[in-house]
């Protein structure tokens, strides 16, 4: 589609090899690490067209314990379903699809006992929303109910 003479000077580049070779160019430029000396100037970084490509399946193998959802409707019954961290409800926020929503966190990690044992629903467990619940496990071992409210506060 292009022709090269490197003797010629004012080589014009055809529209339509443009973008591959750019491309191809600021690929090579990237792989070869070229962007971090002074070979190209650091601006260049943002003419680079990115792509992002997810969905590549992997296999893994994972332990999961299961839980009792008999533990869980009983832990529902005697708090609610509102967060007991923020007090968020989602049937209030949403209406009749967040009736019923909420994560019931366990206070004492499962994985960390690591073995089958008895559940008491009210001591053991307890009802946060989704966001509680993913700031209590953001760190190991997990945050206490109390610590998170602290940090709410």
């Amino acid at each position: 589609m292009q022709q090269w003479f490197p003797q010629q000077s004012g080589i014009s580049i055809k529209e339509e090899v443009l973008e591959s070779l750019e491309s191809n160019w600021f690929n090579f430029i990237k792989e070869n690490k070229y962007i971090k000396n002074s070979f190209v100037s650091n601006d260049v970084t943002t003419q680079f067209k990115k792509t992002y490509k997810e969905g590549k399946s992997k296999d893994i193998l994972q332990t999961r314990y299961e839980r009792n959802p008999e533990a869980r409707k009983r832990c529902l019954k005697h708090f609610g379903y509102s967060c007991k961290v923020c007090s968020y409800d989602f049937e209030k926020h949403f209406g009749e699809i967040g009736k019923g929503f909420i994560h019931v966190h366990h206070i004492n990690q499962i994985s960390e006992i690591g073995k089958e044992y008895e559940v008491d629903p009210i001591k053991d467990l307890i009802p946060v929303c989704p966001n509680c619940h993913a700031m209590i496990h953001s760190k190991r071992p997990a945050f206490t109910i109390e610590e998170i409210k602290e940090i709410i506060r």
